[in-house]
């Protein structure tokens, strides 16, 4: 038997997704603030028609609205200088590159006031030619190669971020050969598990990156029986001619709402540098406790503005060092998501549509729809990669039509190929209709693949009401200019 129930209470609908009482409706913290409906019913940004959008640039397309992203740029800039004014003379806001780094998100960055954070070699190969100015710009990475280390000593890199004992010897080699001090920091692990998705939370023990503040109980690949590594790699980088060590850095995950998190790290970071002070005689002068700090993927989430963030870091931060007689150390932050994600959408055409009857946890049988649009997990992963939830809405027109539990499928060989797992759209969406998915300004564009030999999408920017393109669409071309073909080497 087919079921009835009312839609608000669909048995395939998670419990925080209950039907729309107005379908058309936009939730402005999912959205960009230069969204909204014209007069047409059509999703606009900075006044410009999805439509418009569409037919200039094709779908899909990955629109960012720079106005957006450099607001909220400011924000992080202008709220931890604000609050750290008084303690340690402000603070240092890095764009975590690696969520949308373009020649042009750079240099909206940079113009901002921010620097920039990488982590690899092609991203600081963008950064550079955007123009970041070389002692404006991190180096991350758990394993740089000789290439990357060279390319970021001889630019001149600000910092150069450290994950091991093996990397930090690696390193002070190289630059002790060219002749080279290396300015360091070194990312250590707080033990603070972050309330996050496993795959996107890095402060725990058993993971890859940076260096325990627990003790080692082995005394392997370079650590010491019963000396935490991170003590191990200071004393490195202290005795080492070639390396000019900063500080220390952390971070705890991605995504994060709650603010306790971000507090303890600092704590336990603070402690450790405490112990450094009384072991060795020197306060490290910098201190980069990460970003992580969570957007709003779907009408649910609540996100903390970025002034919120900073005062209560500030006050974390005072207490630790008054309690422990330091001097504040510079502090940096590095928002990647929380600058990118909010200000982009994708804008996608709509294809097939179809209904299926699916076995209701009740015992009976529901409904649900697919709508597949023309991208998928190749211009967006991170649904299939950790389970993120995502939102939609029509964007070419509004509808009268009453609104169904939908799941927005991409075109992929995939049964796991899901963009939007679960929506309410209205029930006459189409063929031909304009689909947006929104918060898509984060790791989209630099997660994208060409599986299935799909064309990677074009990225266009919006500001006061004129649209450009910042990243062309692939092309055929494009896609075949790295085959060799064996029937014509040359």
């Amino acid at each position: 038997m087919t079921e009835t129930a009312p839609q608000s209470a669909h048995p395939l609908a998670p419990a925080w997704l209950p039907a729309p009482a107005d379908p058309d409706a936009l939730a402005p913290l999912v959205w960009s603030s230069g969204v909204a409906r014209d007069a047409a019913g059509e999703l606009a940004v900075q006044g410009v028609p999805a439509s418009v959008l569409a037919e200039r640039f094709g779908t899909p397309v990955l629109v960012m609205d720079e106005d957006d992203f450099r607001a909220r740029a400011r924000a992080f800039r202008e709220g931890f200088d604000a609050a750290f004014e008084s303690l340690c003379g402000g603070a240092d806001v890095y764009f975590a590159g690696k969520s949308m780094l373009t020649l042009s998100t750079a240099r909206w960055a940079a113009e901002e006031g921010l620097r920039v954070d990488t982590a690899s070699g092609g991203e600081l190969a963008i950064a550079l030619r955007a123009g970041v100015l070389p002692e404006h710009i991190g180096l991350h990475g758990n394993n740089k190669s000789a290439a990357e280390l060279a390319t970021a000593l001889d630019a001149g890199v600000g910092r150069i971020i450290v994950d091991s004992v093996d990397e930090l010897e690696f390193l002070a080699a190289r630059a002790a050969e060219r002749g080279q001090v290396a300015p360091v920091m070194l990312r250590v692990t707080p033990g603070v598990h972050a309330h996050t998705h496993d795959f996107i939370a890095t402060a725990h023990e058993d993971q890859k990156f940076g260096l325990s503040l627990t003790p080692s109980a082995t005394g392997r690949d370079g650590n010491e029986a019963g000396v935490a590594p991170a003590a191990v790699a200071v004393r490195t980088a202290l005795q080492a001619d070639s390396i000019r060590l900063l500080g220390l850095h952390c971070h705890i995950g991605s995504q994060i709402f709650e603010a306790d998190g971000f507090g303890l790290a600092a704590e336990r970071v603070l402690g450790f540098l405490a112990e450094v002070k009384d072991e060795h005689g020197v306060e490290l002068p910098e201190l980069d406790l990460g970003g992580g700090h969570g957007i709003a993927y779907t009408a649910v989430d609540e996100p903390r503005p970025a002034a919120e963030i900073a005062d209560a870091l500030a006050d974390d931060v005072q207490k630790a060092v008054e309690r422990l007689g330091l001097t504040c150390p510079r502090i940096s932050i590095e928002p990647g998501r929380a600058i990118s994600g909010p200000a982009g959408f994708t804008l996608y055409s709509v294809g097939v549509t179809k209904t299926v009857d699916v076995d209701a946890p009740d015992g009976g049988t529901a409904s649900r729809r697919y709508v597949a649009v023309d991208g998928g997990m190749s211009d967006n992963p991170r649904p299939v990669l950790y389970d993120a939830e995502y939102t939609a809405a029509l964007a070419s027109r509004t509808s009268d039509a009453a609104p169904v539990l939908s799941r927005v499928v991409g075109k992929h060989c995939e049964s796991g190929d899901i963009l939007v797992r679960d929506v309410w759209l209205p029930e006459d969406v189409a063929r031909g209709d304009l689909l947006a998915v929104p918060a898509t300004g984060a790791y989209t564009h630099s997660m994208s693949s060409n599986y299935n030999a799909l064309l990677r999408p074009a990225v266009v920017a919006v500001r006061d009401g004129e649209a450009r393109e910042v990243v062309r669409r692939e092309t055929l071309d494009d896609l075949l200019r790295r085959e060799v073909d064996p029937q014509n080497p040359a």
